[in-house]
């Protein structure tokens, strides 16, 4: 998971962890129900710490869970960052990024439920994924790669297929997942107006292991 600077001592690092152990408590419920409306008591029990421990580190259960989202999106775009390390043509940035997020249904289960169940309210989140892809979408314009010129617009085109083929490798595991995630990258490389033929190859070319 996406961690901070280490803390300094004994007592910052216990409270970190604590504070890490109810991230992911909510994050487990989350990704298995959706359910916001466990009791704090079920959260901690689940997470391994006192009642009282909770309200060290929240306010209330909604900051929780927006904290656990908030840390499964930058795990999220941390993994992605990671994978594509060393690419700069923006077009192939952004096929990567679609290609393998349909590849963590598989690898990431509990990630991708979360931004299938969260993620349309985080497309223009300043954590996880979105920022980075309006940075490349943002290289992609101004260099003449992509034809569009609002990267805000962009994003949300972007976004939006993004969570549509989440949706679509959770509900329909029987399907071929990466000619999936190719055709709808060709589709979206298309849209911001690179040529056909450069967006089929740009979406054939191989993609990092994800384990």
């Amino acid at each position: 998971m996406p961690t901070s600077a280490p803390p300094k001592n004994r007592f910052e690092r216990r409270r970190a962890e604590t504070r890490q152990a109810l991230v992911r408590a909510a994050r487990q419920i989350l990704a298995e129900t959706g359910d916001t409306s466990a009791s704090i008591q079920t959260i901690a029990e689940r997470a391994d710490v006192g009642f009282g421990s909770f309200y060290n580190h929240f306010e209330s259960k909604t900051e929780l869970f927006d904290a656990a989202v908030t840390d499964a999106l930058e795990e999220f775009g941390q993994v992605i960052d990671e994978r594509v390390e060393g690419l700069d043509d923006p077009a192939e940035l952004v096929s990567a990024g679609l290609r393998l997020t349909a590849r963590m249904a598989d690898s990431h289960p509990e990630l991708m439920r979360i931004l299938r169940d969260r993620g349309l309210a985080q497309i223009h989140s300043e954590r996880g994924l979105a920022p980075r892809a309006r940075r490349d979408l943002e290289r992609g314009i101004a260099s003449g790669r992509f034809a569009c010129t609002d990267s805000t617009t962009a994003l949300s085109a972007l976004g939006g297929t993004l969570l549509s083929l989440v949706a679509l490798r959770l509900a329909r595991p029987d399907l071929d997942g990466d000619e999936s995630a190719s055709d709808m990258a060709e589709m979206v490389l298309r849209m911001l107006g690179v040529p056909p033929d450069d967006a089929r190859q740009v979406t054939q070319r191989p993609l990092p292991d994800l384990s």
